[in-house]
């Protein structure tokens, strides 16, 4: 028997696999990889080290209006461990500078005060000014031009507006954007509602260079990096976790240039060869992005690599956050054809995208090749309601899947964490 660890929630779930059925635990080296330093140490180096950039201080001198592009609360980026050099750095170069941190939602709901605690601890909340992003508040918008797809470029007011615009994130593989980090601060992190349909346009989602690891060709990459640009995002702290959710390497710098250096270093760790098998586990990652069906659907494309065609995914993420969006929700639940589904957003344009398409597209792509069994604390309903099978155990999922497949004797690939892995 093989003992499989899956991140869930702030806990796990585990499980004993017979040898002759799993054939592959697919992980990243990365659990493997010996940081040199804590931390706080190895951002502090990062920043003393800046890839094609002056130091922070530096930039920061005669600057005024001075912007950090955070992220939300669905990210696990460790803020309180980036944000307080940053802002030492900026104070250090100019200690009139006003500073303001943007809290980068993307078209993702609110971040509460609560959740800005959590995040960068009480004293930051109380001492520096903070905007949630809204990317439906038209009059913060203001309007850069035409990215490469065609679709307006509208980035809030507040960075476009800086005199110095800067931003902190981490960089971990992205199912359709390749890599997460550097230019998403931008795009989609503070751009309004019309520039982020553009980008994850049907046809760009579609595109076989729009998957995990593959920035070369990626049309959604190309429109991300052109906004960015033309903010002036110009430098980053971008950081790159493990499982634990602990940073094990750190970048600072130009923004593309640093955002380099952190993809090659993960591109390195993170590779894992398919093993086809009928059924294959995969989370999240867990806690905090296994809050909702929407987040989770990225950890089902890693499995969607490697599972045989109509084999089964086996999906574990807690949800206590739910769906994650109406729009999804409603595009998936409302319609009992994948087929139909598939080919109504494949008939949309770049400027016609629904919010929250590109996830419908995405999940319905997965589910027209394998049936997914979702194990979470949602209501059976809801998840039929999204065209997947509810389980709330590993081992009634695993029942369910040999039921579906027919036969007991079946293969088994497990993949701890689907978001931190390039399966190829």
């Amino acid at each position: 028997m093989v003992n499989v660890k899956f991140p869930y929630g702030k806990d796990f779930l585990e499980y004993d696999f017979k040898d002759s059925e799993l054939i592959g635990v697919l992980e990243s080296s990365i659990e493997e990889y010996e940081p040199l330093g804590s931390a706080a140490e190895l951002v502090k180096n990062a920043m003393e080290n800046p890839v094609g950039s002056p130091k922070l201080s530096e930039l920061a001198k005669g600057k005024k209006n001075i912007v950090i592009i955070a992220s939300d609360h669905t990210r696990p980026v460790p803020s309180k461990v980036i944000i307080p050099p940053m802002l030492r750095e900026i104070k250090e170069g100019n200690p009139d500078a006003e500073v303001t941190i943007l809290i980068a939602t993307g078209c993702h709901r609110g971040t509460t005060r609560d959740e800005l605690v959590a995040k960068f601890g009480e004293e930051i909340v109380n001492a520096v000014n903070i905007y949630v992003h809204d990317c439906d508040e038209r009059e913060k918008l203001v309007n850069l031009g035409k990215l490469p797809s065609g679709g307006e470029c509208e980035v809030n007011s507040i960075a476009v507006n800086a005199d110095l615009l800067v931003a902190e994130g981490f960089i971990e593989p992205h199912f359709f954007a390749g890599f997460s980090g550097g230019r998403k601060s931008v795009l989609p992190g503070v751009c309004g509602r019309k520039t982020v349909l553009a980008n994850h346009c049907a046809e760009f989602i579609a595109d076989i260079n729009a998957r995990t690891g593959i920035l070369v060709g990626n049309p959604i990459h190309k429109d991300m990096l052109w906004a960015a640009e033309k903010a002036k995002l110009c430098y980053v702290v971008n950081v790159v976790l493990n499982a634990e959710k602990q940073v094990i390497y750190a970048v600072a710098g130009d923004t593309f240039e640093a955002h380099k250096k952190g993809v090659e270093f993960l591109r390195e760790q993170c590779g894992a060869k398919a093993q086809p098998a009928d059924i294959v586990l995969t989370t999240n990652g867990g806690y905090p992005l296994d809050q909702n069906v929407y987040q989770s659907v990225k950890g089902m494309t890693a499995a969607e690599a490697t599972v045989k065609n109509g084999g089964v995914i086996i999906m574990m993420a807690k949800c206590n956050d739910g769906v994650g969006g109406d729009h999804f929700y409603h595009q998936m639940a409302d319609e009992p054809d994948l087929q139909k589904i598939m080919a109504e957003l494949m008939a949309r344009g770049r400027n016609d995208t629904l919010p929250d398409q590109w996830m419908t597209q995405i999940l319905t792509r997965i589910l027209l090749k394998a049936s997914v069994i979702y194990v979470s604390e949602m209501d059976d309903k809801t998840v039929t309601d999204m065209h997947m099978i509810p389980a709330h155990s590993i081992d009634e999922a695993i029942k369910k899947a040999r039921e579906i497949l027919g036969k007991e004797q079946v293969t088994v690939t497990a993949i701890p964490d689907g978001v931190a892995v390039i399966v190829r």
